[in-house]
C-alpha cells in the first residue's frame, strides 16, 4: 500500500508505522485516519507482520484531531459528516485491538485527544520524559469520554484516575504515568525506538499463533464475567496450541538447546 501521511518500514516480521505530519504535530487529518485505517484493517490477513510499532515523526506523537484542517466539501449534512469522522477513527482503534499483531506505542512530546486514544488502544506503551497526555476532547466543549477513552483508561489505571483525567482534561506526564502503570518504561528519546524494537524481538521469538492468541485472551478476559469464563478461554487456547507443529518444534528446540524455527501463521 502507498501512503502520504504515514510511513511503514519493515524490520523482518516487525513493522514500524510512523505518523508523518510533523509540521502539524501529526494531528489526525481525514487522510491520516483513512490511511491508518487501511493499514490496520489489512493486518488480519498479513502473515508477514507479527508485531507493529506505532510512533510519531517530529516533536510530538500526535496532537489529536486536526481542527484546523480545510475539509473537502461533500453532500453530507453536518450530522452525517460528524458521525462518519467520529466512527471512522473509532474503527481504527477497534481494529488495533482486534488485529492479531500486538501494537507497541512509542510516545513523545504531546499525545492529546485522539493521539492519547491511539496510545491507550496499543498493547504496550513506552514514553520519553517529555511525554504528556490528555483527554483533550472536553477542552473543546465535548465530553471527555471519546474514541475509547472511557473504555481503555479505567482498565489501565482504575476508575478514580480515569475520572480525574476525563472530567478535567488535565495532562498526565510520563513520570506519573510510569508510576501508575500506564507506561511500561520511560526512556530517553535516542533509546525510544530501540526499546520498542527490543520488546518486539522478544515477542516474535515466540510462536506466531501463541502470540496472536495470547493477545486475544488478554482482550477477552479483561471483561470476563467470571473466573470460569477466563479459564475457559485459556484452556481452549492451550489445547488448540498443543496440537500445532509450532508447539512440537518449540519443545524439540528446548530439549536440543536451539532457537525454534516456526512455521508461522
Amino acid at each position: 500500500m502507498s501512503f502520504q501521511t504515514i510511513r511503514v518500514e519493515a524490520r523482518g516480521p516487525v513493522e514500524i508505522v510512523t505518523l508523518d505530519r510533523p509540521t502539524a504535530l501529526n494531528a489526525l487529518s481525514e487522510q491520516l485516519v483513512a490511511e491508518l485505517g487501511d493499514y490496520v484493517y489489512a493486518l488480519k490477513h498479513r502473515r508477514d507482520v507479527r508485531v507493529v510499532i506505532l510512533r510519531g515523526e517530529g516533536r510530538a506523537f500526535c496532537a489529536g484531531l486536526d481542527i484546523k484542517e480545510n475539509r473537502l466539501e461533500t453532500n453530507e449534512t453536518r450530522f452525517q459528516r460528524s458521525w462518519r469522522g467520529q466512527t471512522q477513527l473509532g474503527d481504527v482503534l477497534k481494529g488495533m485491538r482486534l488485529a492479531p499483531q500486538p501494537f507497541i506505542a512509542l510516545g513523545h512530546g504531546s499525545a492529546c485527544g485522539g493521539g492519547f486514544s491511539l496510545l491507550l488502544a496499543s498493547d504496550v506503551r513506552f514514553g520519553t520524559p517529555d511525554l504528556r497526555m490528555n483527554a483533550a476532547y472536553i477542552k473543546i466543549g465535548l465530553g471527555g469520554a471519546d474514541i475509547g477513552s472511557s473504555y481503555f483508561l479505567p482498565r489501565l489505571v482504575g476508575a478514580s484516575l480515569a475520572a480525574e483525567l476525563l472530567l478535567t482534561g488535565r495532562f498526565i506526564h510520563a513520570d506519573r504515568a510510569l508510576r501508575l502503570g500506564l507506561l511500561s518504561d520511560v526512556v530517553e528519546p535516542d533509546r525510544l525506538l530501540e526499546t520498542g524494537l527490543a520488546l518486539a524481538d522478544e515477542m516474535v521469538a515466540n510462536s506466531p499463533y501463541g502470540l496472536a492468541l495470547t493477545k486475544q485472551a488478554l482482550n477477552m478476559n479483561i471483561d470476563a464475567p467470571s473466573i470460569e469464563s477466563a479459564f475457559a478461554i485459556e484452556d481452549r487456547q492451550q489445547v488448540m496450541l498443543a496440537g500445532t507443529e509450532d508447539h512440537r518444534e518449540a519443545m524439540t528446540a528446548f530439549v536440543e538447546k536451539r532457537t525454534p524455527q516456526y512455521l508461522g501463521r
